[in-house]
């Protein structure tokens, strides 16, 4: 039995595989002229659609990758702006707290340090908290006891008769010290002046301390 005869099978004719020849070039033309850009000038090349669309995609991979790199360099200069801030803030207000505590160590020390009277009395306190602060002993009734058999009181009484006058070196002041004992006892703090009553009451005891042990150990000149 041939295949024509067949039942259920039949070959394709001449037309049939025209037809289908013709729906594969359709398919074919529609394709390719989807891939040509919108506006392309009439013979244009197909080909040309393919790496148009290629640069676009790296390009845009590329502007990505970009706008990425410039987001975290801003990111880090952000921070560093924000540290350096950070940092300038907390000097100042360490600046600010140093020069507060020292006001503040000023004003307790202006508070604790009393005011004396310009007098014999006044004197005799103020040297007695000098000689607190440097550990010189002596009390006020020794110190006044002294001052009234030396000088009476007065600040520039001076000595032109005795063997230290007659030495040229004579004793000045309210204690009646010579130069040269107030040149080695005088005290950091006070005046380097003989004639200061203050200067010259401390620098007295310091000298009786070393001495006699102090100044209420002294009875007579010495």
């Amino acid at each position: 039995m041939s295949a024509s005869s067949t039942p259920g099978h039949s070959r394709l004719t001449k037309a049939h595989k025209l037809s289908v020849a013709g729906v594969a070039t359709l398919g074919a033309a529609a394709l390719a002229f989807s891939l040509v850009p919108a506006g392309a000038a009439e013979g244009d090349t197909l080909v040309s659609a393919a790496p148009v669309a290629w640069t676009q995609a790296v390009d845009g991979v590329q502007a990505k990758a970009v706008q990425q790199h410039l987001s975290a360099q801003q990111a880090v200069a952000a921070k560093a702006a924000a540290d350096a801030a950070a940092k300038a803030k907390a000097k100042a207000a360490a600046a600010a707290k140093k020069d507060r505590d020292a006001k503040t160590a000023a004003s307790r020390s202006a508070a604790r340090t009393p005011v004396f009277a310009n007098n014999l009395d006044g004197w005799i306190k103020e040297a007695l908290f000098i000689m607190k602060r440097e550990g010189i002993p002596g009390t006020y009734a020794g110190i006044h006891r002294n001052v009234m058999r030396e000088s009476s009181g007065n600040p520039r009484a001076i000595n032109n008769w005795d063997i230290n006058a007659q030495n040229g070196i004579p004793s000045k002041g309210l204690l009646q010290v010579i130069a040269p004992t107030f040149a080695t006892y005088h005290v950091k703090g006070t005046k380097f002046d003989l004639y200061d009553p203050v200067a010259n009451i401390v620098a007295a005891c310091n000298y009786a301390a070393d001495r006699y042990g102090s100044m209420d150990n002294v009875n007579s000149a010495y």
